[in-house]
């Protein structure tokens, strides 16, 4: 239960709920003992009636105070057993909260090259299946262990005291229903286990359907997609009977095992009342400690499913609650940025491929500048971008900001600033006022208008029946691929950033409304730097700086009309693009 121990922290924070719980777990099993000692006590002002030992008002009397008296147990046990679970239970149900908050945290804190190691199912299988898992340790688990050992160290004392030899006998089918309960519990859990399995993969299926509905159309992949689901379908349907099969064992062993209780109860009990050894009270008693007793002791063997279950699920989620981000924030002081950016001999290579993405790269631009990067796919250009936003540290060489070295800005200011354009645009399934406010959560609703109209995808929106407030769906599936890139570009640029990285984001527009961006760009940010990585010359015509990148270094530097007249990648692109437009 080592890996366990990182909840000690929770359990601490919650320790006064927890304690008033554990007190109500002993208050309610006493009063529940107390309820079968009244229940004993009744009978025998029953058996003394019977005998005539007493008068008849005596005998009123005297069940009418027991009877009262018993009420009285009953509804303090039912109080405090309601306490308890109203305790445990939600003590529990926090602390799955916390837990989630704190994995939901440490996945924001981790690096890019993280996600890139890991896949997205897992890492929502940990903050969901595997967390669920913990809960039942710190909620069930715990309240029914305690309530069963409370129940022990009261009614196992209290049986033994007045009959020794009976109680032996009651104790016998216990440990094998425990024993036969956790070897039950540890097979539930194994096929649990591979149901979930199947589950997961049945989603992840209809979830890559649903995506790439259109794909599966335009093949007529409809029969195929439906043979594939069907299939599954059907494992996972086996999978849930052989399940359900051993599930079924659980309840009959259970109520089998205190029917053998009970036969042993009355038989033995019932010998040695005949035999004037045990009163009849005491055969009473026993009876209901048995069934009392009997639920407590088949948890333990549950129970002790559940702990090596919320175990191994608890280490799955150490193992990315240690995981330290290679990207750490080395100031806490506030370092305002102003857009100057030095690459002094850079070379990175990526961790998970071991490709060397850029060697030896070194350029500078001037604060308020443009500079564009051109080259072929693969070239580097995506990762000189990403170096400035300080997803990944460089290898070797330094990268400067205002002269200060990167890794030595306030991490959070340095992202603060960057107004950054993916070529994939991302859009969350909100409305497309709540997509481009996501650079600037208080931004207004004139300020969203204007920065539509900026990133020239205004006139496009408002065509929509509900303009604004159209809902997308997954991804951004409601816009064309050329939408998509304007509304992250409205995203980007509303946060009024001092750095703006443009990576390939106008590919999905005409070559017409590109030029109206990039005018707008130039006078809505004098002052922003802004870098474009392109594959067109009427992206980086206009640049102040233009750089050719070719497998990570940069083999052509200058402006447009530099470059026009030096023989190389950037004039025989210029010229193809020509041709082109010209066709």
């Amino acid at each position: 239960m080592k890996a366990l121990k990182t909840l000690n922290q929770y359990f601490l924070r919650y320790k006064w709920r927890l304690i008033i719980g554990i007190f109500s777990i002993i208050a309610a099993r006493f009063f529940a003992v107390t309820v079968v000692k009244l229940v004993g006590k009744s009978v025998d002002v029953i058996k003394k009636y019977c005998a005539i030992e007493i008068t008849y008002a005596q005998f009123i009397d005297d069940l009418q105070y027991y009877l009262l008296l018993l009420l009285g147990a009953v509804f303090l046990s039912g109080l405090f057993t309601f306490s308890m679970r109203q305790l445990i239970i939600v003590v529990s149900r926090y602390i799955e909260a916390d837990l989630k908050d704190d994995i939901y945290a440490q996945y924001q804190r981790l690096s890019l090259g993280f996600y890139k190691k890991n896949r997205t199912g897992d890492l929502m299988n940990r903050i969901s299946e595997d967390v669920g898992k913990v809960r039942m340790y710190v909620g069930p688990a715990i309240m029914y262990m305690l309530t069963a050992l409370v129940l022990f160290a009261t009614v196992i004392p209290y049986m033994y005291t007045d009959a020794p030899s009976l109680t032996l006998y009651t104790l016998i089918p216990l440990p094998i229903l425990s024993l036969a309960i956790y070897r039950l519990s540890r097979e539930i859990h194994k096929r649990s286990t591979i149901v979930q399995e199947y589950l997961s993969k049945l989603t992840t299926y209809t979830q890559e359907s649903f995506s790439g509905i259109s794909v599966i159309k335009a093949y007529t992949l409809e029969g195929n997609t439906q043979q594939g689901f069907t299939s599954l379908s059907d494992e996972s349907k086996n999978k849930n009977l052989d399940l359900v099969k051993v599930q079924a064992f659980f309840f009959p062993l259970m109520i089998g095992l205190i029917g053998a209780s009970n036969l042993l109860v009355i038989y033995i009990g019932g010998n040695q009342y005949i035999e004037g050894k045990i009163e009849i009270k005491t055969l009473v008693e026993f009876i209901i400690f048995v069934n009392m007793l009997t639920w407590p002791v088949a948890t333990v063997g549950w129970v002790t499913s559940i702990i090596k279950a919320a175990e191994a699920s608890q280490i799955r989620i150490n193992e990315f609650l240690k995981i330290e981000p290679e990207i750490q924030n080395t100031t806490e002081a506030v370092t305002p940025i102003e857009g100057h950016i030095t690459f002094d001999n850079v070379t990175f290579t990526y961790d998970d491929t071991n490709i060397t993405a850029l060697k030896n790269v070194s350029f500078s631009i001037q604060k308020g500048k443009t500079l564009a990067i051109i080259g072929r796919t693969g070239s580097g250009k995506s990762t000189i971008l990403e170096l400035i936003g300080r997803l990944y540290d460089v290898n070797s060489g330094e990268i400067r900001v205002d002269n200060t070295s990167i890794s030595k800005l306030n991490l959070n200011n340095l992202r603060k600033a960057i107004g950054y354009v993916p070529q994939d645009a991302f859009l969350f399934s909100d409305s497309i006022k709540e997509n481009i406010k996501f650079g600037a959560p208080n931004a207004t609703d004139e300020e969203v208008i204007a920065y539509a109209k900026a990133a020239v995808v205004h006139e496009n929106i408002i065509d929509f029946k509900d303009g604004y407030d159209t809902i997308l769906g997954e991804r951004g599936i409601t816009l064309s691929g050329g939408q998509k890139q304007r509304v992250s570009i409205a995203r980007a640029l509303i946060n009024k950033p001092k750095l703006i990285l443009l990576d390939d984001c106008l590919s999905a527009v005409d070559t017409e409304t590109e030029e109206q961006i990039l005018e707008s760009l130039n006078q809505i940010n004098a002052d922003t730097t802004t870098i474009i990585v392109s594959h067109r010359i009427s992206s980086a015509k206009n640049a102040d700086q233009i750089i050719i990148l070719n497998e990570g270094e940069i083999t052509q530097q200058g402006t447009h009309n530099q470059l026009i007249k030096e023989e190389g990648y950037y004039k025989e692109l210029y010229l193809k693009q020509l041709d082109e437009k010209e066709m």
